[in-house]
């Protein structure tokens, strides 16, 4: 699964890797949890410009009765995502990037949860596969603004993630970001075809402090790589 990660990068590294026109100043964050707002890439429209906005993480069916839901939805796995009620129309219509450049992931040692910190080789920002949706409330009490959340779409882990948890989200690679936010595309095969795991030899994990278990931590101490004792 994916429940938490960073997204440390300065804004123009953003830009630069999703080819944005800009974006405001974005604030580290080195422990982003669901239920909290999360930057996602989406066109614009119909045309080829992509923008960068804030979704709540924890992905809200449209006919959804109450805001809850969300709350067990903050992956979905990419084995399933096309056929599964909750997320098969934002699969055809609302796909986006979630833009990250790490997340952690716990590895049960001894009967403990160790935290890893799982990021690219280069410390570059990344994209994970994710899907939106616009939820207006319940019949009966409609929200007065539309509230938009997300998933992250997982998939199983690589060989090197896999000691440490046996999933893992689906890192889309910059090459893929067209394929996956054409939204005329909407056949399952060529975006199923993306839903792989990272190559192995693409990332980096280091233990963690648990100092990253509390969501309320939310500073550089949640990185610091710790010796293994």
């Amino acid at each position: 699964m994916c429940g938490r990660f960073t997204l440390r990068a300065p804004a123009n590294r953003v830009v630069d890797q999703f080819r944005l026109d800009t974006i405001s100043e974005l604030r580290p964050r080195y422990n982003i949890a669901p239920t909290q707002p999360v930057p996602i890439v989406r066109p614009i429209g119909d045309r080829p410009s992509r923008q960068l906005t804030f979704a709540r993480w924890g992905l809200i069916p449209s006919w959804a009765k109450e805001a809850a839901i969300g709350n067990r939805m903050i992956n979905a796995r990419g084995e399933t995502v096309a056929d599964k009620p909750s997320f098969r129309a934002a699969f055809k219509r609302r796909r986006c990037l979630v833009v990250a450049d790490g997340y952690y992931e716990w590895q049960r040692l001894h009967g403990k949860k160790q935290p890893f910190y799982i990021r690219l080789e280069e410390d570059l920002p990344l994209a994970f596969a994710g899907l939106w949706e616009s939820w207006q409330g319940p019949r009966d009490a409609p929200l007065d603004e539309p509230l938009e959340t997300c998933t992250i779409i997982t998939t199983d882990a690589n060989e090197f993630t896999s000691p440490i948890h046996d999933r893992m989200p689906v890192i889309l690679r910059p090459d893929d970001y067209d394929i996956w936010l054409d939204l005329e595309l909407q056949q399952p095969e060529p975006l199923l075809a993306l839903l792989q795991p990272y190559a192995d030899d693409g990332l980096v994990a280091d233990r963690v402090s648990t100092y990253v278990n509390s969501p309320r931590h939310d500073d550089a101490e949640c990185i610091v790589a710790q010796e293994e004792t």
